[in-house]
């Protein structure tokens, strides 16, 4: 099978034995880097999987040589331990590693088997709609990690990778919360890549030679990557090779290497480095690609670089940013959208503040702490506490923590009654924070009543503790209950630490607790109140400290995150606050802290009006790569992702508000996956409830929020005014042929009119949920209603709003003289698939994604009744219960409004995935082709005038010439979000909010 590559020194373990664990799985092999011990670690990694809800897994010294993929299942997590780190090791010309992708580890969403059997007693496998190909053999019924793939870990292990195999990855990673990588090292000879595609969190991590360190795409939640304290040596043509990670980098190497982060050709990324060194990096330590794009953002804070003559390359424009001497410092890099201050819209600008250094620094100190060396951990099974779920632990918890400085739990659920208090010094260790618990039994008398908040752990005050690795529950009717009150000073750390309840929480038995009663109003329990409790996470009175790979989604608790009264600095990195009813993270009376790849998620049921960040009375906070995103099935507007109240030096860089995602599925008609966009997103990135200003952009890269007086305002083209207002959520508008608007408000299941001779009126208000609009000839209103699975369309006639005719969908016709109506705006990124085709080596851009896409007929349509409009059958999924109103998607359910136009026209759509606007040729079945780009703003809605002029709506109205070139801006009060020309002669420029009319005369 090719033999063992050669020996390399042993790197020092970071788990020096095997700590008791009784659930845990060793695994039993050869280890003698000759023997095949694929089988042996998978039946290892089978068994710990079977136990329920994930599994941990210890891998003793040796060097293990692999044949085929390793299938590591969701939440299970793996561990070398010994004096010395094992190696996972690929032999010279393992057969299956030298064409296409293959893994030597593959994280996966699913575990085949369990299926009912199928005819003749045949178990039939899952369908799996994107299986990667990347496994060694192939195997098309297991799914790649996803969204969902929680837990799942791999440490102290390294990995070599022999000659002869080109194609061969360490590591395929594309997992979700909790999550990680940590302490290995990537010996990678000839191959292609020590990781592809990526996850949630990267530590300690070294890559030596291949042709890249880390290859990948967005990740598979579509929130941030962050790599901490890692290096990158010898790379063949770049260190990292991504779009889209979200990359957050800190304390991490790159040395002689010709790039040390290449952004793919066509796309962006939300990347920021702190504290990055470029050592004899000889092309550019970054390649930008996707210029004047929102996406494209890009910053560094406190980089130094020796032996890299060019910092900053951008790929389109062949432009670069040379550093000033041989070695040199940069204290700020930022490239992207630069909003200068609130109210303002932002302008794209390259800013390098940067001074030659005689010699670098030394590397600054690691950014996580190590844990302690496990001589000195105290296993807690050993003093007296069972963790068994029933037994109440807290006495002999206390005990253990006055007596023993470190503490290691294996897993269990360990039930207490009431505080638990650490000494300064305390170090408290568990491996698996879903299956190791510090668990509050629901209703404990301490925590009964109205009173001040109460913690479950509580730590001394300054002094240096850590909590790594647990899961701390406070159940669901305990109202005084906060999970973690933090009081601990700079040097502490709290990391990979789950705040159990709500959204990823399972059962003792494994399984995933749903944490919905029928119509996602409340938990199925309806003793357990959301927004019942303390924050889960209570930092405050002086405390500070790094906070690592979190996740805090217990809608019982008031937020993820509290921050209050302390100057202490702090220092958070990829956490995930999710699923609270009124805020994620707040702040109040806090200086010298950063938030450093912070994703923060509303549901539909608990967050309708939540709020991501709260800034109260704070100075000197940064908040970088930060993702705020809101479910595309929410079905409530919301008014901003951020509120300030009272706070100045606020840093902001790369922000992400958005509120479209895909998955991946199958139903009747096979399998796939489906891309979609809500109406629904935050309304504005910031709102500063002080000074009332907003900022509307919701892609930008550099926003200081300050007390300097704002610049002017750029001079609105025409100026708007109010028509009608109180509406909840308004949209799917169309213009009849006298100019008259038509337009929903969705929630209420209204059709409203407007006319300059009648006002507003109401055109039809029957229970049949309308969503978007389109008139004939005759002036009969074509409903698209999201009220089946396959969606509906009915056509009513004004002023007789109880005849409904219902219209099939019918094959697709050339008759000519019809107009189509088709979306005005779509979501397509393809983020499900592996875009990287290692036979060109390139990724398929976004551009030429949506290209193909929109350039392929629906076979299906809707006539309206005259036979003069015609609406393209879009296909429709189903997520959720089936009667569950609102969970139905199609590009025709989720665009704003339509655009239409006669086959050979060329019409204008918005790809949202881009933020860019397209011009194109509209054909039979609605498919558009010819696309070429027309304007780096591609908004909700998107509508050409009569004198020649695209009007796209993106924050404000952004006004372009027909050839391309920016001729102004219309201000509105409130965000815009569908245009449409109408009134007399059509020369009205219709402006729809969410909760108002507008008109002007451009």
């Amino acid at each position: 099978m090719g033999g063992a590559a050669p020996a390399l020194a042993a790197t020092p373990s970071s788990f020096t034995a095997i700590p008791a664990d009784p659930r845990a799985v060793t695994v039993t092999a050869v280890g003698d880097g000759v023997a095949d011990d694929s089988a042996a670690i998978q039946a290892a990694i089978d068994a710990a999987e079977a136990k329920g809800g994930g599994g941990i897994v210890f891998l003793p010294a040796g060097r293990y040589r692999i044949s085929r993929t390793l299938f590591v299942w969701p939440g299970v997590r793996v561990f070398g331990a010994g004096r010395t780190r094992p190696v996972v090791l690929l032999g010279a010309n393992t057969p299956g590693f030298q064409r296409g992708v293959g893994s030597m580890v593959f994280f996966t969403g699913n575990r085949p088997g369990g299926a009912a059997p199928g005819p003749g007693g045949v178990v039939a496998p899952p369908k799996v709609p994107v299986p990667p190909p990347t496994s060694v053999p192939f195997n098309p019924n297991i799914a790649d990690a996803n969204s969902g793939t929680f837990y799942s870990a791999l440490s102290n292990i390294d990995f070599e990778i022999g000659e002869g195999n080109p194609a061969a990855t360490a590591v395929r990673f594309h997992t979700a919360q909790h999550a990680f990588l940590s302490h290995i090292d990537f010996r990678l000879g000839s191959a292609l890549a020590g990781i592809y595609q990526v996850g949630n969190v990267g530590q300690n991590l070294r890559f030596f030679g291949g042709r890249y360190g880390i290859l990948t795409e967005k990740p598979s939640a579509a929130w941030q990557y962050t790599l901490l304290d890692s290096e990158f040596d010898g790379q063949r043509d770049a260190a990292i090779r991504e779009h889209e990670a979200g990359l957050t980098l800190v304390n991490t190497v790159f040395r002689n290497v010709p790039v040390g982060i290449e952004i793919d050709e066509g796309y962006g990324d939300w990347l920021w480095g702190k504290d990055v060194r470029f050592e004899n990096v000889a092309r550019a330590g970054v390649i930008i690609s996707n210029e004047g794009n929102a996406y494209t953002q890009i910053g560094f804070d406190n980089a130094v670089a020796s032996g890299t003559p060019v910092f900053a390359r951008f790929r389109d424009s062949g432009k670069t940013v040379s550093g000033p001497s041989a070695r040199y410092r940069v204290k700020e890099f930022t490239y992207g959208l630069t909003v200068p201050a609130l109210g303002q819209t932002g302008l794209f600008e390259t800013r390098m503040d940067a001074a030659p250094m005689r010699s670098l620094p030394a590397r600054r100190r690691p950014a996580i702490r190590a844990l302690p060396a496990m001589s000195a951990w105290a296993n807690v099974r050993t003093l007296g506490i069972k963790g068994d779920g029933s037994s109440d632990d807290t006495a002999a918890l206390q005990r253990a923590i006055d007596t023993h400085r470190v503490l290691y739990f294996p897993a269990g659920f360990y039930q207490v009654s009431d505080r638990l208090t650490l000494r300064p010094d305390s170090v408290l260790i568990g491996l698996h924070p879903s299956l190791t618990r510090i668990t509050l039994g629901d209703d404990s008398p301490a925590y009964r009543g109205i009173g001040s908040p109460r913690a479950l752990l509580e730590s001394a005050r300054g002094g240096n503790a850590i909590v790594s690795g647990l899961g701390l529950d406070t159940g669901g009717i305990n109202p005084r209950a906060t999970a973690l009150l933090w009081r601990a000073g700079e040097t502490s750390l709290v990391d990979d630490v789950r705040f159990l309840g709500g959204h990823g929480t399972n059962a003792a038995d494994g399984t995933r607790i749903d944490p919905y009663n029928a119509n996602h109003t409340a938990d199925p329990d309806p003793r357990k109140r959301w927004d019942g409790q303390y924050t889960s996470l209570w930092v405050t009175d002086g405390g500070g400290g790094t906070f690592n790979n979190l996740w805090t989604p217990s809608t019982f608790a008031q937020s993820g995150m509290f921050v209050s009264n302390t100057s202490t600095p702090g220092f958070v990195y990829e956490m995930s606050a999710e699923h609270h009813a009124r805020a994620e993270i707040v702040l109040d009376g806090v200086r010298n802290w950063e938030f450093l790849a912070p994703q923060t998620e509303e549901e539909a049921g608990e967050s309708r009006n939540a709020v991501s960040l709260e800034v109260r009375n704070s100075r000197n906070i940064l908040f970088a790569n930060y993702h705020g995103y809101r479910v595309t099935r929410s079905l409530q507007p919301a008014p901003a992702a951020v509120r300030l109240y009272g706070s100045t030096d606020i840093r902001f860089r790369n922000v992400h508000v958005n509120a479209e995602s895909g998955f991946a599925t199958c139903d009747a008609n096979g399998c796939g996956t489906y891309l979609r966009a809500s109406k629904y997103p935050y309304e504005n990135a910031i709102q500063d409830m002080t000074s009332g200003l907003e900022v509307r952009e919701r892609e930008f890269a550099v926003l200081d929020i300050t007390n300097a007086p704002a610049p002017p305002a750029t001079p609105t083209l025409a100026p708007v005014r109010k028509l009608a207002d109180g509406f909840y959520s308004a949209g799917g508008g169309a213009v009849d042929a006298d100019g008259k608007l038509y337009f929903v408000d969705r929630y209420f299941q209204r059709i409203h009119g407007w006319s300059a001779a009648e006002g507003l009126s109401i055109a039809a208000d029957a229970p049949l949920d309308p969503v978007n609009l389109a008139v004939d000839k005759s002036g009969n209103l074509l409903v698209l209603s999201s009220d089946r699975p396959e969606a509906t369309v009915y056509a009513i006639e004004p002023g007789k709003p109880e005849k409904v005719e219902t219209i099939a969908p019918t094959p697709v016709s050339d008759r000519s003289g019809r107009r189509v109506a088709l979306p005005s705006s779509f979501w397509n990124n393809g983020e499900f698939r592996d875009q990287y085709d290692p036979a060109t080596d390139r990724f398929t851009t976004l551009a030429e994604m949506f290209a193909r896409d929109m350039a392929v007929p629906k076979a299906r349509e809707y006539v309206s009744p005259d036979g003069s409009l015609v609406l393209p059958a879009y296909r429709v999924w189903q997520q959720g219960p089936t009667n569950f109103l609102g969970w139905r998607f199609s590009d025709t359910l989720d665009t704003y409004g339509f655009v239409t136009g006669s086959v050979g026209d060329r019409v204008f759509v918005s790809n949202g995935s881009e933020d860019r606007t397209y011009s194109g040729l509209l054909g039979p079945g609605g498919a558009v082709t010819e696309l070429k780009p027309f304007a780096n703003r591609g908004g909700e809605s998107v509508v050409r005038g009569s004198d020649g002029r695209v009007y796209i709506a993106n924050g404000q109205i952004f006004v372009f010439n027909a050839d391309g070139s920016e001729a102004g801006r219309i201000d509105v009060p409130e965000r815009p979000l569908q245009l449409l020309f109408g009134g007399p002669g059509g020369r009205t420029l219709f402006i729809l909010t969410h909760h108002s009319l507008y008109a002007a005369e451009p």
